[in-house]
């Protein structure tokens, strides 16, 4: 089986150790253990269970109380809808390993995290893609996927918010969605990474799972609750779908860690608490970069409606990686370039990793920006 490389991943673990100021990274400011114990008010009891926990396997489909607790996080899902993986990039793969046969034909949304896209075409699928754009907000034209599903389509694919824009597909457009799919049988697989992270109360969307009767949504412990490092994911479904997807399951996890799951249930019964730190997090950091894109006169972005990323436009001719391997070698400064996302001219940020470090690395890239210019580098055009 031929696969692409994995274009984020592979840029992210070649700089990301080295970097001074990382506005690259996608979590909410990641919590420490002892912060989240405290969090609890139980931080004596939950560190004696733990330590006294015997280091075998745990639950092979997932701890049910945490299943419990991930099911709430939505309108109609059971615990016994929902397998627990190793982080949500496994949620991915075990999604798609289960729905995508060769031959399939498969329409994703892009730009969006590599593995939703090129995972099909490992498969064997056939793959068109649904660019978004930035003259629509980046979010999924109607009659463009129309088109591209006319011939018949078998799975949709959404990420929603989206990464890298912070995009947000709204009720009704997912709705419009589900009727498409609906009429043509398809499944929908929805990444849902960042749903929670919605920068306005007034703006907060249901889960693609809660609206449609054959979507697969994915979610983790990493962005939204700020606890990456305990690798935990989760995919959601019909019990069809559950049911065939424990079976390939098997051929990937025993089971997940059994101190992952114990934190990962200390932050779910703390949910609002987590959540409230984090959505001030990123409420706060999004306007720090819009107050800069706005000083910026050759930067633009479509500001984000959620997540912990934007998409930056710059208009100078010099390629996304070569713009992003100069400015970290001169201040330290530590982006995404488009290239890894298929778009040129274009930046990944994350802005909620930590208020100084983001003034920084602002400061810093606005620094090379100088020196570009000083240097008479030419324009090119937003298309």
């Amino acid at each position: 089986m031929k696969i692409k490389p994995f274009g984020v991943e592979e840029w992210m673990n070649k700089y990301e150790m080295e970097a001074v100021y990382n506005i690259a990274e996608t979590c909410v400011d990641s919590l420490t253990v002892e912060e989240l114990l405290e969090l609890s008010g139980e931080k004596e009891k939950i560190l004696k269970d733990i330590t006294s926990m015997r280091v075998t396997y745990g639950n092979i489909h997932g701890h049910p109380q945490l299943k419990e607790l991930i099911s709430s996080l939505y309108e109609s899902v059971k615990p016994e809808n929902i397998l627990t993986s190793t982080g949500g990039i496994s949620a991915n793969f075990l999604a798609l390993f289960t729905l995508v046969e060769p031959g399939h034909r498969v329409v994703s949304v892009a730009p969006t995290y590599q593995q939703l896209y090129s995972l099909p075409e490992a498969f064997g699928a056939c793959v068109k893609l649904l660019e978004l754009q930035p003259e629509n907000n980046f979010l999924p034209d109607m009659e463009e996927l129309e088109r591209l599903c006319r011939d018949g389509v078998d799975l949709i694919i959404l990420n929603n918010p989206n990464n890298p824009t912070g995009a947000l597909i709204d009720r009704a457009l997912m709705e419009n969605i589900a009727e498409l799919a609906r009429q043509k049988g398809a499944w929908i697989l929805c990444d849902e990474a960042y749903r929670g992270l919605e920068h306005k109360e007034e703006d907060k969307v249901p889960s693609m799972v809660d609206i449609y009767e054959k979507a697969v949504v994915t979610g983790s412990m990493s962005k939204v609750f700020s606890l990456a490092g305990l690798r935990l994911g989760w995919v959601a479904g019909p019990s069809d779908f559950i049911r065939e997807c424990a079976l390939r399951r098997d051929y990937t996890t025993i089971s997940c860690g059994q101190i992952d799951e114990a934190l990962a249930l200390v932050a779910l019964k703390n949910k609002e608490k987590i959540l409230a730190r984090n959505l001030s997090i990123v409420r706060e950091s999004v306007e720090i970069v819009d107050s800069w894109v706005k000083s910026e006169e050759r930067i633009k972005w479509v500001r984000p409606k959620a997540g912990t990323t934007g998409f930056l436009f710059y208009d100078y001719a010099k390629p996304s990686e070569e713009f992003c391997i100069d400015l970290f070698r001169t201040n330290g400064t530590f982006l995404v370039p488009g290239k890894c996302f298929d778009r040129e001219n274009w930046l990944r940020i994350g802005y909620a990793y930590g208020k100084e470090t983001l003034k920084k690395g602002l400061e810093g890239l606005s620094s090379y920006l100088r020196e570009l210019e000083e240097a008479n580098v030419g324009r090119v055009t937003l298309l």
